[in-house]
């Protein structure tokens, strides 16, 4: 009976971990040449002043060529690069 709720409560906390924001689960990656506002912000680390700075780089100087150059991004740094790295994609 223990181990059917101790079941139980793992995917609760799992499905409850899924639904909060900036939780981006592993294979669900986000292209950072096209997300929008809201998709970016939920990368670990990226709030909307981030967002912003994400697209009106893309829009001044077009598509990442590789997602390292995101760290030239003004509030992404190597600790923030860390977090999101395994997350993003440029296609």
């Amino acid at each position: 009976m223990l181990k059917k709720q101790m079941r139980v409560g793992l995917c609760i906390l799992l499905i409850g971990l899924l639904m909060v924001p900036g939780f981006v689960v592993a294979g669900d990656k986000i292209n950072i040449n096209t997300a929008s506002k809201d998709k970016l912000c939920e990368l670990n680390g990226v709030d909307v002043v981030i967002a912003d700075r994400i697209i009106e780089r893309r829009e001044k100087v077009g598509p990442f060529k590789s997602v390292e150059e995101i760290i030239e991004v003004k509030g992404i740094g190597d600790k923030t690069f860390l977090k999101i790295k395994e997350f993003v994609v440029v296609e």
